[in-house]
């Protein structure tokens, strides 16, 4: 299950003391309804609640706990003396155990591929079965849950954590035998009858399996309990709760390209305006240095501390060396820097819509507790500075502030910003990701103002307005105080002897860039005009890009993308950015006249398909 919007504030147990006799296994119906159970059916005092790997002391436990199960109460198997049961299996498969203050009260066991055999092999042959039997297929197997624990998430907590455990390893593929009495019980978890059952003992058992994919769209309907499982058990099974999942940053252009670069012509014939890429070429300073260098600046180790190009950026930004820290673009540091100052605890502020990744890693990677300033399509989803001082009074741990915002283009003036981020608590760290100010003009970075703030940190990338995307080059501009305890987490040779120098060469040019930037603005009016007569409605913008809502009488923007796709044309689906996008807004970037004119062309063409 991928990580879910926000984290869970219940953080009450689910389950009354549980007695000492174990139950059957996989029934769990009543885990579905556990998230309504009322106050007097919980616990009166707090539990420590664990799932983890089972210990050599926890499998005779578990042996014995399957011999009251399957065979004095299901009679699957014969009773024995020993009061113990345990199969070949046990050799070689992984148990994981539910536990309240270490009494174990659930169990579930898990067989991996590449063994002499799985469990089902007892019941079916191989030739039978409607899936693949390889290295990616996990058996689960023996889900046990006593009566108490019932009532509340333990057989869902165990049987994802089974999938969890399965999936980190490479898993595609889980197959089970489920009791026929609680069969709707592995539908609701993705799993569906392989159309094979068997009897064993006095009970009947059907054949069921799934792909990962399946489980993980059955579960979307219970994120809710998900996440009360995420906040309230101390999950030690060597997998993350959350499946990772890598952040989406569009660039899907290189598909067509070729990702191991055989056909880097194809660069000259794609249009990559799903990333926001400048449209010109960096300076003509940086070419020829890099030219007359490259073998040799490739082959070179460089300064470690990128020391000359934070001198450079100083010089440029009328900044001291120490409030300046070097990235390999503004991603790195974002990823760096976040996961340094926040836990699951922090509150955090994010606009809404606004650049994606500060959401996975807000919420997917450190699992802060997120709130959003929504911007209305009404207002052209600009910033109103009374609802975010209003806003910062809360006390926010980080409010993250990108402007011009992405993937609106909305722009805040420095002199409106800056009084607004004055007054806001010491406390509240305020981020502010500069990646497109260039645009808006030279005077309106606010870095010469956080370098002598207490709590305001701009994030400069210098990827975009400097036509260096492929160098990844970024900085961070703060009081040196915030950046103290950064550099010790922050690498040697954190940028590149090639992307330092392009950097440095870059920064030495300012009249190359002022010019581009101005050309920038006009080719925006000139693509927005030939824009509306198609019915888009569009976002004024400060840089560039601009998002824009298609008609209702067309394609919606998944579409349109697709259709787009299929003629060399990728632009990026905004739906994602933000709560209340919808399915009709596109990021759109901005190129040169010629191929702004295609871009039209093939909108055109797409949307009448």
């Amino acid at each position: 299950m991928r990580s879910p919007a926000s984290v869970c504030e219940d953080r009450r147990p689910a389950f009354r003391s549980p007695p000492l006799k174990p139950s059957p296994t996989g029934d769990f119906g009543e885990t579905f309804r556990a998230s309504s159970k009322p106050d007097h059916a919980l616990p009166r005092r707090r539990r420590r609640l664990a799932i983890r790997l089972a210990t050599d002391a926890d499998r005779e436990i578990i042996y014995r706990l399957r011999h009251e199960v399957y065979a004095r109460e299901l009679a699957q198997h014969p009773t024995n003396a020993a009061g113990r049961l345990t199969d070949a299996l046990d050799a070689f498969n992984t148990y994981l155990v539910a536990t309240a203050d270490e009494a174990i009260i659930g169990f579930v066991s898990i067989t991996p591929p590449n063994r002499p055999s799985y469990s089902v092999d007892k019941y079916f042959r191989r030739d039978q079965l409607p899936f693949p039997v390889d290295d990616r297929l996990y058996e689960l197997r023996l889900l046990t849950v006593p009566p108490a624990a019932r009532g509340g998430f333990w057989a869902l907590a165990l049987m994802y954590a089974a999938f969890r455990w399965a999936e980190a390893r490479g898993g595609q593929h889980i197959v089970a035998i489920g009791r026929e009495e609680v069969l709707s019980i592995y539908y609701r978890v993705g799993l569906k009858r392989a159309g094979l059952k068997t009897q064993s003992g006095a009970v009947t058992y059907h054949l069921l399996h799934g792909t990962m994919p399946s489980v993980h769209d059955a579960l979307l309907p219970i994120d809710a309990l998900l996440r009360r499982v995420a906040a309230e058990v101390d999950w030690r099974i060597g997998v993350p709760f959350w499946t990772p999942a890598p952040c989406y940053h569009g660039g899907e252009f290189f598909s067509a390209v070729g990702e191991e670069f055989d056909t880097l012509e194809r660069l000259e014939t794609i249009i990559s305006a799903d990333v926001l890429d400048a449209w010109f070429p960096p300076s003509p300073k940086v070419i020829t240095t890099l030219q007359q260098h490259l073998p040799r600046l490739l082959q070179t180790s460089p300064p470690t501390g990128c020391d000359g190009l934070l001198r450079a950026i100083a010089r440029a930004r009328g900044v001291a060396i120490a409030c300046l820290l070097p990235g390999g673009g503004s991603s790195d540091l974002l990823f760096r820097t976040l996961r340094q100052w926040l836990t699951p605890q922090s509150r955090v502020l994010l606009l809404d819509p606004t650049y994606a990744e500060y959401s996975h890693v807000l919420e997917r990677i450190i699992g802060c507790q997120i709130e959003r300033l929504a911007l209305s399509r009404t207002d052209q989803y600009r910033l109103d500075l009374r609802r975010l001082e209003s806003r910062l009074a809360e006390g926010f741990d980080l409010v993250v502030l990108v402007n011009p915002n992405s993937p609106t283009g909305q722009h805040v003036r420095r002199e409106d910003l800056e009084p607004v981020l004055r007054r806001a608590p010491l406390g509240t760290r305020l981020w502010v990701d500069e990646t497109y100010v260039d645009y808006a003009g030279p005077d309106q970075s606010l870095e010469r103002f956080a370098a002598q703030s207490e709590n305001v940190v701009v994030c400069k990338s210098m990827s975009k307005v400097y036509a260096l995307s492929g160098a990844r080059v970024a900085y961070l501009c703060a009081g040196p105080h915030q950046l103290e305890p950064l550099r010790a987490v922050t690498p040697p040779w954190a940028v590149s002897l090639p992307a330092q120098v392009a950097a440095v060469r870059a920064l030495q040019d300012p009249d190359y860039y002022t010019g581009k930037y101005q050309e920038t603005h006009e080719l925006r009016r000139e693509l927005v005009a030939a824009l509306q007569p198609l019915g888009w409605e569009i976002i004024p913008s400060a840089a560039n890009f601009f998002l824009g809502h298609l008609p209702e009488a067309g394609p919606d923007a998944a579409t349109l993308i697709a259709r787009c796709r299929e003629r060399g044309l990728f632009l990026r689906d905004a739906a994602a950015m933000g709560t209340q996008l919808g399915p009709r807004a596109i990021r759109l970037a901005v190129k040169d006249a010629a191929t702004n004119r295609r871009m039209v062309d093939l909108l055109k063409e797409a949307g009448r398909s």
